[in-house]
């Protein structure tokens, strides 16, 4: 192959690179301006819709979307436009808060599974492996049913469901970075397990976590919406995704608006986490 060809090839090479970059650069871009604007609707609500979410107007009942109500109203006149802004706080609260307790547990059992030894690591196997019997889903439906439903034992119970997934993959990295070359030498060189735990393993599955910690709160906030789709959460009239999914679900045939804009932004803000997680990733592996 002459100088020439091979000088075209890397060519065709960057250009397709760089493409590839742009495409990448202009959904990572959306996704952070979604996040952004999701963000500043779950903490500051009223400047993106300073109207009343639970305020009634029958006058205005089952309006269709348009320039004075941009995603219609529901059945009792209330904006849903108005809605859906003020219940992405207590969806993201929901998603944080699940996440939170899901990895915090996760944590612990993944650190005691993959630092412990042997005997104590069949075990926690076994309890991941009973708990991975049950989806995800059915074992917060358990959870509730032994503690009740509600929005804060929703949380909890999607919490805990997703503690077993997060549980094996921290094993899985500390095992990895167990067998490392530089916890070999620090082992060489007289440090204790807790030092080598503290200052050499745990550090290095920070990066992994955060990664796992983005890609949980959609997920999380699909399973919280799912179970107050279900009536197990939030209850109407709350200003929250899922119940306002489901109280739309009685009109989806004459109010298509009322289900359509809260499982959109359900979706789109699932959709973001994942991309932003993905990106993260690829970032701190090409790091």
């Amino acid at each position: 192959m002459s100088e020439l060809e091979v000088q075209a090839g890397l060519g065709r090479f960057r250009v397709q690179k760089s493409a590839a970059t742009r495409r990448i650069g202009f959904i990572d871009i959306t996704a952070v301006l979604f996040a952004v604007f999701i963000v500043v609707a779950g903490i500051w609500p009223s400047l993106l819709a300073p109207g009343d979410p639970l305020a009634i107007n029958p006058v205005d009942a089952f309006a269709s979307p348009s320039v004075a109500h941009w995603f219609g109203t529901d059945e009792s006149g209330r904006d849903i436009y108005t809605r859906v802004i003020h219940g992405a706080g207590s969806s993201l609260l929901i998603g944080l808060v699940a996440t939170a307790i899901g990895l915090g547990l996760g944590v612990v059992l993944g650190t005691i599974a993959g630092t412990l030894g042997r005997a104590v690591d069949f075990g926690v196997n076994r309890l991941l492996e009973v708990m991975f019997a049950f989806p995800g889903l059915l074992l917060a439906l358990l959870f509730i049913l032994i503690l009740g439903p509600g929005p804060a034992t929703a949380t909890i119970a999607v919490g805990l469901s997703t503690a077993p997934g997060y549980a094996r993959i921290i094993r899985s990295q500390l095992i990895s970075i167990r067998g490392s070359g530089f916890v070999e030498a620090a082992t060489a060189l007289g440090r204790t397990r807790g030092q080598i735990l503290r200052r050499h393993i745990l550090p290095n599955t920070l990066a992994p976590l955060f990664v796992l910690g983005t890609l949980g709160i959609g997920q999380a906030i699909v399973w919280a919406s799912a179970l107050s789709f279900l009536g197990l959460g939030a209850q109407p009239p709350a200003a929250e995704w899922g119940a306002m999914l489901s109280a739309g679900r009685t009109y989806i045939t004459t109010g298509w608006w009322m289900s359509f804009f809260p499982g959109l932004f359900i979706v789109l803000t699932a959709v973001t986490a994942t991309v932003l997680g993905r990106a993260i990733e690829k970032r701190m592996r090409h790091a």
